[in-house]
C-alpha cells in the first residue's frame, strides 16, 4: 500500500472520528476529517482524498445527500466511498448503495475488516488512475490527430483550389476509399487558352498515398502555365516523383491537352485503364490504351515522353477513370470489370457519369470500395466558348445579411460553414474562399471560446496545456445553455470589400491588453495576430465582445 494514500473521515461523532483516525494512521494511511457533508465536500476540493467513510445520520447534509456530490467532484476517476452505519435494514443498504455507495462498515469498527475493505477497494482506484491516465493520452492523441487532419485537409484543399474552370466541358466524379485521395484530377488552363487535365492514381490510398499529390499538383501548375506539352509534364513528374517516393510506389497517370478550338487532342497515359474516345454522331468508338510505365518507376535516360495525337470534332467525348472503377467488386467478390464497362460506355445514356456511378453502385450493391474510385468525361469543344468573361470581376451590388445562432445552434452546427456558403454566391467571393473562412472560423471561435466560454488561454502555459484546454472547451460547450453570437455580413462594392461583423453576448475583454500580446512572442492570442496578418482592417468594441473584420477581394 503507498504511505500517500489519503482517506477522509466524514462524522458527526468526534469519537467515532478519533477511533478510525487511529486505526488508519497507525496502519499507514494519510487522514483528513470532516464534521457534516458540508465540510466534507469543502475538505475534499482542498485535499483530494483517495477514499471516503461517509457516517450515513449527520446535521446539515447526511450522507445520502453528500455522496453523489462527492462522487461528481471525482470526475471521471473512481472514488470509493464506504459508508459507516449502525443501520441494519435493507433498505437503508439499498439506498446507500444507490446513492454511489461502494461498500459498508458496520459499528463497532473492526480494524482486519477496515484495513482490507480499503485495500481491495485501493486497488480498484489505481486501475481506475490508470485507465483515466491513458484515456486522457488518447484523447491527447486523438486531438492532435484530428487537428493535423484538419491541417492537412486545408493545405489539400488550398492546393486544389481553382481546379474544374471549365465547367461548360467537364464533368468528373470524386470517391475516396478513405479521408484522402490517393488519385489525383487537376484542370487548369494554359497561357494560349489550352487546356490541359491530369488524373493520376497513387499507389495504395489515403494519407500516404495522397502525400505525393502535392508537390505533384504544384510542379504540374506551373508547367502549363509555361505552355509546356503534356509529354514534356510528365517527364518533370516523374523525375520528382523518383526523388520523393518510395521504391514501391508509383503514380499512373494520364496527361492531357485539348487545343482552345476543341479540334486535336494531345494524350500522355502511363500505367492507366483505357480510355474512350467516343463520336456519336458517326457512331465512333475508340479505345486509348496505356503506352508507357507509370510515373516515378524509370530513370530519365529509360523514360519515353511520346504522346499520342487526336483530330476531334466538336460532338466527342473523351472519358477517363482510374482503376478503383472497374476493381469495385459485389457481394460475391466479382469484379466490374474492363468488359462490361466498355459495354456499357458505347451506349450514350451511360456516357453521362451518374448514370455510370448508379449502374456501379447497383453492381456492387452496397459493398464498401477499397480503392479510390475517379471519372471524368472531357466534351470536346472550343474552350472558352462558353467560359463566364467576367469570371475575375466582382459584384456591383451591395449584399448584407445577418445570423444570430443561439446556445442550441452553437452546439449543433457550424454556422461559420454555412455563412460561407451564402458568402461566396457574391460574385467574385468564391476565389477567396478559404482565406474567408480561415478570417471567419477565427474571429467566431475567439467569440465562442472567450466571449460566452470564458475560457483563459493561460490554460495552454502546463504541459498538457492545450489538451486540457480543448477538453475544458468541450465540456462547457456541452453545458452551455444560454447566450448568443450575432454574425453581420455586408460587402462593399465601391471598396470591393467584403466586411465580418461577430458581437457575441459575452463579458468582453480587455482591448489593449489584447493587442499588447503582439508584442509578446510567447503569447496566446493567435486569433487576434492572425486577423491582423491576413484580414484589411481588424476593429474591436471599446467591451471587447465585437470585432469587425474587413477584406479586400481585389488585393488579396
Amino acid at each position: 500500500m503507498k504511505p500517500t494514500f489519503k482517506v477522509l473521515i466524514v462524522d458527526d461523532l468526534e469519537l467515532n472520528r478519533h477511533l478510525l483516525q487511529h486505526m488508519l494512521k497507525h496502519d499507514g494511511f494519510d487522514v483528513v476529517l470532516a464534521n457534516n457533508g458540508l465540510e466534507a465536500l469543502d475538505v475534499y476540493k482542498k485535499e483530494k482524498p483517495d477514499l471516503v467513510l461517509l457516517d450515513v445520520v449527520m446535521p446539515h447534509l447526511d450522507g445520502y445527500e453528500t455522496a453523489p456530490m462527492l462522487k461528481e467532484l471525482a470526475g471521471e476517476v473512481y472514488l470509493p466511498i464506504i459508508f459507516i452505519t449502525a443501520l441494519e435494514d435493507q433498505d437503508s443498504l439499498t439506498r446507500c448503495l444507490d446513492v454511489g455507495g461502494d461498500d459498508f462498515l458496520s459499528k463497532p469498527f473492526e480494524r482486519v475488516i477496515l484495513h482490507a475493505k480499503i485495500k481491495a477497494h485501493a486497488r480498484i482506484r489505481d486501475l481506475s488512475q490508470k485507465a483515466f491516465e491513458q484515456k486522457k493520452e488518447l484523447d491527447f492523441y486523438r486531438l492532435k490527430t484530428e487537428r493535423e487532419h484538419q491541417i492537412v485537409e486545408h493545405i489539400f484543399q488550398r492546393a486544389f483550389e481553382g481546379n474544374y474552370k471549365v465547367p461548360h466541358l467537364l464533368d468528373f466524379h470524386l470517391s475516396p476509399a478513405s479521408m484522402f485521395n490517393g488519385d489525383i484530377m487537376l484542370v487548369e488552363l494554359g497561357p494560349t487558352g489550352n487546356l490541359y487535365i491530369m488524373m493520376g492514381d497513387f499507389t495504395g490510398h489515403g494519407l500516404a498515398a495522397a502525400v505525393g499529390t502535392l508537390p505533384v499538383s504544384s510542379s504540374f501548375y506551373s508547367m502549363v502555365q509555361k505552355g509546356l506539352s503534356v509529354g514534356d509534364i510528365a517527364i518533370q513528374i516523374n523525375d520528382i516523383l523518383l526523388k520523393l517516393l518510395p521504391d514501391d510506389m508509383f503514380c499512373a497517370a494520364s496527361i492531357i491537352e485539348l487545343n482552345n478550338m476543341g479540334k486535336s487532342l494531345s494524350v500522355w497515359t502511363g500505367g492507366t485503364p483505357d480510355m474512350y474516345l467516343i463520336d456519336n454522331q458517326n457512331d465512333q468508338f475508340k479505345t486509348i490504351e496505356s503506352q508507357h510505365m507509370a510515373l516515378g518507376i524509370l530513370e530519365s535516360d529509360e523514360f519515353d515522353a511520346a504522346s499520342m495525337n487526336y483530330s476531334v470534332s466538336k460532338q466527342e467525348q473523351l472519358i477517363v477513370f482510374t482503376d478503383g472503377l472497374v476493381e469495385i467488386m459485389d457481394e460475391n467478390g466479382e469484379m466490374f470489370g474492363y468488359e462490361r464497362l466498355t459495354e456499357l460506355v458505347k451506349q450514350p445514356h451511360y456516357q453521362e457519369i451518374p448514370n455510370i456511378i448508379d449502374e456501379l453502385n447497383y453492381f456492387s450493391g452496397g459493398v464498401e470500395q477499397d480503392d479510390d474510385i475517379s471519372i471524368l468525361s472531357l466534351r470536346c469543344d472550343e474552350v472558352n466558348s462558353n467560359l463566364d468573361q467576367n469570371q475575375y470581376s466582382y459584384s456591383k451590388l451591395a449584399h448584407s445579411f445577418s445570423l444570430t445562432v443561439d446556445a442550441e445552434a452553437i452546439r449543433s452546427s457550424d454556422p461559420v460553414l454555412e455563412v460561407i456558403d451564402m458568402v461566396t454566391l457574391i460574385k467574385g467571393a468564391k476565389e477567396h474562399r478559404s482565406t474567408l473562412y480561415l478570417l471567419l472560423s477565427e474571429a467566431y471561435n475567439n467569440a465562442l471560446e472567450h466571449g460566452l466560454l470564458e475560457l483563459s488561454s493561460s490554460i495552454k502555459d502546463s504541459d498538457d496545456g492545450f489538451l486540457d484546454y480543448y477538453m475544458q472547451r468541450d465540456s462547457l460547450l456541452n453545458e452551455l445553455t444560454s447566450g448568443h453570437i450575432i454574425i453581420d455580413v455586408n460587402y462593399v462594392p465601391e471598396q470591393t470589400s467584403l466586411y465580418f461583423t461577430v458581437t457575441d453576448s459575452g463579458k468582453g475583454f480587455n482591448v489593449d491588453a489584447k493587442k499588447s500580446e503582439l508584442d509578446n512572442e510567447d503569447a496566446h492570442g493567435r486569433g487576434f495576430v492572425l486577423l491582423q496578418e491576413i484580414a484589411s482592417s481588424v476593429e474591436y468594441n471599446d467591451i471587447g465582445n465585437q470585432v469587425k473584420v474587413g477584406y479586400q477581394l481585389n488585393e488579396a
